[in-house]
């Protein structure tokens, strides 16, 4: 990987940690105290930092691997996003770093939804380029 794209994937991880803080951030400090009286909010609120965790921490392998030769991308992002959620499951059935408070499996569902929402997002990522890549080389022929 050249330098400027091994760059590029640092920036990109950078302001993502910062889209996760802020949502988490959200989250926490506004969304949960003004809709906590909702009953179908309520735990989808509970559920949400998991959820988003594993989604963009998995999106920081999907970065690396989109400027990465396809052969080894894939499954870079396969064991990244397995790798994120086994992380979160153990924190949620044994807190590590004070990120759970305590059990639910909402929350290790959300975790199974957010790594596999990173990697279908990887997915699409792929389809896009070839399908960018077929347009480009049939426009180009005479």
């Amino acid at each position: 990987m050249s330098r400027k794209k091994r760059l590029r994937v640092i920036l990109t991880n950078i302001l993502l940690f910062g889209l996760l803080f802020g949502l988490v951030s959200l989250n926490k400090e506004i969304l949960r105290p003004s809709l906590s009286d909702i009953p179908i909010v309520k735990p989808t609120l509970g559920c949400f930092p998991n959820f988003i965790a594993a989604y963009i921490i998995g999106l920081f392998f999907v970065n690396g691997a989109l400027m990465m030769e396809p052969m080894h991308s894939r499954l870079l992002v396969y064991l990244g996003a397995l790798f994120v959620f086994v992380v979160l499951t153990a924190e949620e059935l044994r807190p590590m770093w004070g990120a759970s408070t305590h059990y639910d499996v909402l929350d290790i569902v959300a975790s199974g939804v957010g790594a596999l929402l990173a990697v279908f997002t990887y997915e699409l990522a792929v389809i896009r380029r070839k399908r960018a890549s077929v347009c480009a080389s049939s426009e180009s022929e005479p």
